[in-house]
């Protein structure tokens, strides 16, 4: 299970969070930051100790439980009832100065840049880097000079944003490295630092965009409420949600047996007749009024989510922009130059939808089906009367769509006004005035960016001009935003390097920034990095599935080695042609990697991401043992020397493939993974399990799916031994999912260990436990599958 935080990176991880973007450190021989636990043979759980491959162990710390509690509400929005309650808003918490040194860090020399936001001019640039070992925020000119670290905490940093205005950078940290996330302020100097949102225990605060005149800055925020636990609430029988579902059945959900499939959404109607694109328009506002079957919650659980516009200066109050319950994500996109519309993105994975709400009066004017992947769907044009959206809708891969907007805030018509066959768009930005757009293609794994103008010379409509590509130095971006009058900043990583920070002038070739690492710092003096070479299977139903093959440097072409199947989270993540840490340091082992893309993945297509649901989970478990036959038909993969490792999902797909073909794989690695569904639901945080609902299935009307799915409804078949990793502040995918698996496992005779990294949560940012996680997988994986 990827990290859903509502509104950070759907399944994916924030540039740079998880190896697959993320930076490290320079190699050394450090063990502090983990404990190693092991099971005994009567099942009892032995933590810490000292282990000689795993480092000192540390003493496990215990994690206060979270504060569930009735919120006092503020005025809520016109047409809302006693089931969407307002949030209290946020008041602003003052902080001591905590800017860093002037001078970079140097303790680590190899280090990554990423999530760029410029100040208004695009002379300055504001990024996340782990030069110092954790995630911070730093400054510093595009073109040379002095970087500053602007936030010297502890917290890692997850998202950035300069203020139109110039006079503010709002940012998120996780607190210990967990799920529940900060909004913060700081002025460019460094002075000035206060939390805008996310203070009180157990809430959570995520940034949203800022008010193109920098007065506000959108934030949403999240408080536990006093609801029915998950399970009484998703057991309540005949329970009605809003637009008429029964049994709180997840939206789009039909045939409620074994077979559990999820639907795709029926034609919207509205005002886009003649078109495949209609739109909804309704009177009821975002926070209540009854909604199209389709966007009904999926349970009567969870925390409610508020969106704010705040004040950095703290003269203003909040203004409540919408508030829902029970929702997966509410993030807000954009706001019209004139204040009058907000674009807001809500719903969970695999449904996600784009709002439109007429600020006035709180008016939910248009709500369009969008792609998952990068949070930032649309943008306003500057007189806000067209509405660009990167969607899915009705289609295999995403576009860029076009809406031109009454004065009501209402959509004419959607058309089409920019497309490519066979690949999604994945990534879309504007320029500062708005009048081009920034287009990332995702074409078979590597990114394809260009150029258009919107509303060229002549035309009226919502059209754009011809695209004008923007050559790559590597294969990837991560973001793409402004950075002043005809410049842009991206974040781009490669299978080379390490991620970095580019700019483009006036269309000109990218220019690397000064501070972003060098190529020559990815990796130790003497052994390269490993391109990957695509490798293609045929899955036994006939779908076919796609993948990245490393081979370790020094085997000749047709030496069989031993082979690791490294499975992405998500299930919606993708493998993406990157430098990978950890695949750098199995590889130095003599160990092989094949990275596939079992259904569910994204970037083949939305049915290909639907392929798993339901009963179909059963073939992606399938898949797994179909990539491993094809890495041995392909000649460089030992039969007698497989293993298979994943995180988040991927750990899922792990535990799983270890009990349904436990002949296959001499060992298995799991990263943070799921092993009962039904503890799963138990212990995941609310806006988590609302997703999960959608994607996995019901935790009681599929409740004997999800027990068939899980792998400890198997745990006798295990045959070999089993490595387990997990954060100990993970609140996505808890602790116990991989205790329990273990526990269970050692009972039954087979060797069983657990590595729990401290201050982490779902995923791993602190450079000195990614380093011990690296050397530890390394370590299991060489003494299992080298002999």
């Amino acid at each position: 299970m990827a990290s859903d935080t509502r509104n950070l990176t759907d399944g994916r991880a924030a540039d740079g969070a998880e190896d697959t973007y993320g930076p490290g450190g320079t190699e050394d021989t450090s063990g502090q930051g983990g404990t190693v636990s092991t099971y005994g043979p009567d099942g009892a759980y032995a933590p810490g100790g000292t282990d000689g491959t795993f480092g000192p162990g540390v003493a496990p710390v215990e994690r206060p439980a979270a504060t569930h509690q009735a919120r006092n509400t503020s005025a809520a929005p016109p047409g809302a009832d006693d089931r969407t309650p307002a949030l209290a808003a946020p008041a602003p918490v003052p902080l001591p100065d905590a800017s860093g040194p002037r001078e970079p860090t140097t303790r680590l020399t190899a280090h990554g840049c990423w999530y760029p936001s410029a100040d208004p001019a695009g002379a300055q640039v504001a990024f996340i880097c782990d030069r110092g070992g954790v995630p911070q925020l730093w400054a510093g000119p595009v073109d040379g000079g002095e970087v500053r670290l602007l936030d010297s905490g502890p917290d890692p940093v997850r998202e950035v944003a300069w203020s139109p205005d110039g006079r503010w950078i709002a940012y998120t940290t996780a607190p210990g490295g967990g799920e529940h996330l900060r909004v913060l302020c700081v002025r460019p100097d460094g002075t000035d630092r206060h939390i805008l949102a996310g203070v009180e225990p157990g809430s959570s605060a995520y940034l949203g965009c800022w008010a193109h005149d920098g007065s506000a800055v959108a934030v949403t925020v999240a408080v536990p409420t006093a609801v029915p636990t998950l399970q009484e609430a998703l057991a309540e029988p005949g329970a009605t949600e809003p637009g008429g579902h029964v049994g709180r059945v997840p939206a789009g959900w039909s045939g409620r047996d074994r077979d559990a499939v999820l639907l795709g959404a029926a034609p919207l109607t509205g005002t886009g007749a003649g078109t495949p694109f209609a739109s909804v328009t309704a009177d009821a506002t975002i926070s209540g009024a009854p909604r199209d079957s389709r966007t009904a919650p999926a349970s009567g659980s969870g925390d409610g989510l508020s969106a704010y516009l705040i004040d950095p200066d703290g003269v203003a109050a909040p203004v409540l922009l919408a508030t829902e319950t029970d929702a997966a994500t509410l993030r807000v996109c954009d706001i019209s130059r004139d204040g009058g519309l907000a674009l807001l993105r809500r719903g969970p994975r695999g449904r996600r939808e784009a709002v439109v709400l007429r600020t006035t009066d709180l008016t939910t004017t248009c709500v369009m089906p969008v792609a998952d992947g990068d949070p930032w769907i649309g943008r306003f044009s500057p007189r806000a009367d067209t509405l660009w959206l990167r969607s899915n809708a009705y289609r295999e891969f995403a576009v860029l769509l076009a809406a031109q907007l009454d004065s009501e805030g209402r959509p004419r018509g959607w058309s089409v006004a920019s497309e490519r066959e066979g690949s999604d768009l994945e990534l879309l930005g504007f320029s500062q005035g708005g009048r081009a757009a920034v287009l990332a293609w995702n074409v078979r794994g590597a990114s394809e960016v260009e150029v258009v103008d919107t509303f060229p010379p002549g035309t009226a409509d919502a059209v754009v001009g011809p695209p004008r590509p923007v050559p790559l130095p590597h294969e990837v971006v991560t973001r793409v935003t402004a950075a002043g009058s005809g410049r842009l900043a991206l974040a781009l990583s490669g299978s080379q390097r390490r991620p970095g920070v580019w700019w483009l002038s006036q269309g000109v070739s990218l220019l690397r920034t000064p501070w972003s690492s060098r190529d020559e710092d990815a990796v130790p003096p003497g052994r390269p990095p490993v391109r990957p070479v695509p490798l293609h299977v045929t899955a036994r139903d006939g779908l076919r599935l796609h993948g990245w093959y490393y081979r370790a440097p020094g085997r000749g072409p047709e030496e069989p080695a031993p082979c690791v199947i490294h499975l992405h989270g998500g299930p919606e993540e993708q493998e993406r042609p990157v430098f990978n840490p950890l695949y750098h340091e199995i590889l130095g082992r003599g160990l092989d990697i094949f990275a596939p893309d079992v259904r569910g993945s994204s970037g083949h297509g939305r049915s290909f991401v639907d392929a798993d649901l339901g009963t179909g989970r059963f073939a992606a478990i399938d898949d797994v043992a179909d990539c491993a036959a094809q890495a041995v038909l392909a000649g460089p993969a030992d039969p007698a020397r497989l293993a298979v490792m994943g995180r988040s999902y991927g750990g899922y797909l792990t535990f799983a493939s270890l009990v349904w073909h436990p002949d296959l794989f001499r060992t298995g690695v799991a990263v943070c993974g799921m092993s009962d569904f039904a503890t799963f639901f138990e212990g995941t945080e609310p806006w988590i399990a609302q997703s999960a609902a959608h994607k996995y299935g019901h935790p009681q009307r599929d409740r004997e799916l999800l027990h068939s799915l899980s792998p400890m409804s198997r745990i006798d078949a295990l045959r070999a031994p089993v490595l387990a990793v997990h954060g100990e502040h993970d609140t996505n995918v808890p602790p116990r999912e991989s205790e329990q698996f273990l526990r269970a496992a050692r009972e039954r005779g087979h060797a069983a260990e657990l590595l729990t990294l401290h201050n982490e949560g779902h995923d791993f940012l602190r450079a000195d436990n990614r380093r011990l996680f690296r050397r530890a997988a390394a370590d299991w994986l060489e003494r299992h599958l080298a002999g």
